[in-house]
């Protein structure tokens, strides 16, 4: 079972472009829709969740998936699969800074085109699934519109915990009165463990502890996911130059998996010597935290679930994620990839293709890479 979710997990990391919110997107299609590996109420849990947190989102609900299936055990083959193709891209990039010619760009082009139907799909699907009442529709839509008119970190903080007391209030969720009194335990030991690290972090403990401590330190704070990472860690790691972290920042965007591993890249400028035992720290850094929060707060947070109040908090995050994914899809990912007019149509083409005909997704991801490069030559 180790090897079979390290597997799927490794397969995602190789084609997972676009970001977190494409992350999400592909992890609904593979494991809820296809494999079936949880439900998808239970994956839209996890995704509350892990917005409520701070830390790496997709890579928190990959390895919360993991965890779900095989233990921690299982969460850190989640881990492993789906970040080592883009570790070993991150690392390679570091060592080598090559320069890409036209033909490189035309693949991100299409791979980008290829984010936009992805997450489109999922936003659709999740609406439906999710914003089946007028208040969580409402919810969906003003969590939308406040993501693209209020772009600020604390923006998605404030969205949810709007709507998380919208939905305690107003809870549409009845449930049985004997689950009121279910006990709710939150698991100590990793929350300890995360705390316990994160005052370390500050102590000063050596050059070599100071060089590597701000990634954690980063990891354990950062709301908003991947992007959020380069002005924190510029703060932090004042010995490399901007243009090493803009670098490292443009590298994350163009390869498949989570944007974190932009740690793997500043780990091996960081440390010239032993680049890739570097790489390998500053890595575990910065996920290890977010991961320590899943571990501790996964159980406790479905227990809450059954509790009408906390499951109406939970049924209006879910709507609030509608939002997140819509917002996202709007800003970056359409805005980033869709360019022109035919952009436009082979986008709605590929997505009504996806709906009705379910392809496998690698005749899409195939497909637009091949009607890129094709095009960039003319």
């Amino acid at each position: 079972m180790l090897f079979i979710i390290f597997k799927q997990f490794f397969l995602l990391g190789c084609m997972s472009f676009g970001g977190p919110a494409a992350h999400l997107g592909y992890f609904k299609r593979h494991f809820v829709d296809n494999l079936k590996w949880l439900t998808a109420e239970r994956y839209a849990q996890l995704i509350s969740l892990s917005q409520a947190l701070p830390g790496p989102g997709s890579s928190q609900v990959s390895f919360a998936m993991g965890v779900e299936k095989g233990g921690i055990l299982g969460g850190l083959c989640a881990f492993v699969g789906f970040t080592l193709p883009s570790f070993l891209i991150m690392f390679f990039l570091a060592l080598s800074a090559h320069q890409f010619g036209d033909i490189y760009f035309a693949v991100i082009a299409g791979l980008k085109l290829f984010a936009v139907v992805i997450v489109a799909d999922a936003t659709y699907s999740m609406a439906m699934s999710f914003c089946k009442n007028h208040l969580h529709k409402l919810i969906a839509v003003l969590s939308t519109i406040a993501l693209i008119v209020f772009s600020q970190l604390s923006s998605q903080i404030l969205v949810l915990i709007a709507a998380a007391a919208i939905g305690w209030f107003y809870p549409q969720l009845k449930l049985p009165e004997n689950q009121e009194h279910k006990p709710v335990k939150i698991a100590w030991l990793p929350l300890c463990l995360f705390t316990v690290l994160l005052l370390i972090s500050f102590l000063p403990l050596g050059e070599g502890f100071s060089l590597f401590a701000p990634f954690y330190q980063t990891g354990a704070m950062v709301f908003g996911g991947g992007h959020v990472v380069l002005p924190i860690l510029q703060a932090g790691v004042p010995s490399l130059e901007t243009e090493q972290f803009l670098s490292a920042y443009a590298s994350a965007q163009a390869i498949p998996g989570p944007m974190f591993t932009i740690a793997t890249y500043l780990g091996a400028q960081v440390s010239p010597n032993t680049p890739l035992l570097g790489a390998i720290v500053a890595t575990i850094m910065i996920f290890l935290p977010g991961f320590l929060l899943m571990l501790a707060f996964m159980k406790s947070w479905l227990q809450l679930a059954d509790k009408p109040r906390f499951a109406g908090s939970i049924a209006a995050l879910n709507a609030a994620v509608v939002g997140f994914l819509a917002a996202a899809l709007y800003s970056p990912i359409w805005q980033s990839a869709v360019q022109n007019l035919w952009q436009v149509a082979l986008v709605i083409a590929a997505f009504t293709w996806l709906r009705v005909a379910k392809p496998p997704i690698w005749w899409l991801l195939l497909g637009f890479i091949a009607l890129s490069v094709l095009v960039s030559q003319f």
